[in-house]
């Protein structure tokens, strides 16, 4: 099958936000008709003391081990020292720290700053954080955490208290709604209704807003419905692990690199009988 034509007689529902004209111009290229319907925005934290308090601990070296979950949270966080003329001197601090990366994106944000962290995740989950920490001597350790959001984050904080630390945390963004409720209602009735052939999820926060409208406007039966009538794609295994979690099929995956492009590709090689997820 050509790949301009790959997609064709395909209509894809897009819960990305940020990227929103990327992932449809990927789809559009390969003929399938788009869907925009982005559920979350990403928004800066609403708690900005809080940030720039953690920026100045970091410059004044208090930390020994920064685990960095999320290329959006350091990209955050330079921003926040932007606003407050530290960027440079965050930047250093930053080469002065022991990093652990839980994923490629966070790594490729560093790339760009001239940094390499000195460890990344066995996975890029919570668990591939926890079994590369097991690997580490911690002992007196100083470690500070970036939040995914404002998800506290239990298993790897009670993993780090059994070892007897307290992480400093920072959270440099948070979720908001994006889409008027109605139109993710109008979502939600075309996934059970036959309007809607694939639904590609970037996020976590995306289907949690999902289930959430679903459930203000009496729509859970249609969207428990439509996710199993459609083809459900997930950016990477932590999406993947909450889908499969909430009993949601997941059809295809990226096998590697967990970025938009392998995720269009994978719902490619999905509808040309590839293999599954």
């Amino acid at each position: 099958m050509n790949d301009a034509n790959s997609l064709s007689g395909l209509t894809v529902a897009l819960a990305e936000s940020r990227e929103l004209d990327l992932l449809a111009r990927m789809v559009e290229e390969r003929g399938g008709r788009v869907w925009r319907c982005p559920l979350v925005a990403i928004v800066d934290a609403p708690d900005e003391a809080a940030v720039q308090a953690w920026i100045g601990r970091m410059i004044a070296r208090e930390f020994d081990l920064f685990i960095l979950f999320t290329g959006e949270g350091l990209r955050r966080l330079l921003a926040a020292a932007g606003r407050s003329q530290r960027e440079a001197a965050l930047v250093a601090a930053l080469a002065d720290t022991e990093i652990l990366c839980r994923g490629p994106k966070p790594v490729r944000e560093l790339r760009r700053l001239g940094l390499k962290p000195q460890h990344q995740a066995s996975a890029p989950t919570t668990q591939g954080v926890i079994e590369t920490l097991e690997q580490l001597d911690l002992h007196g350790r100083r470690v500070t955490l970036q939040l995914y959001g404002s998800d506290p984050n239990p298993p790897l904080i009670d993993h780090l208290a059994a070892r007897g630390i307290v992480p400093v945390t920072v959270a440099p963004y948070a979720y908001a709604p994006k889409s008027d409720e109605m139109q993710v209602v109008a979502l939600i009735d075309a996934l059970a209704q036959g309007g809607v052939d694939a639904l590609l999820f970037t996020s976590q926060p995306q289907y949690r807003r999902l289930v959430e409208v679903a459930q203000r406007h009496d729509r859970g039966t249609q969207l428990a419905a439509g996710l199993e009538r459609i083809k459900v794609g997930a950016i990477g295994p932590v999406m993947a692990d909450l889908l499969h979690q909430q009993g949601v099929r997941v059809d295809f995956m990226p096998e590697a690199r967990f970025f938009m492009k392998p995720l269009v590709s994978s719902l490619v090689r999905h509808t040309e009988g590839g293999e599954p997820a």
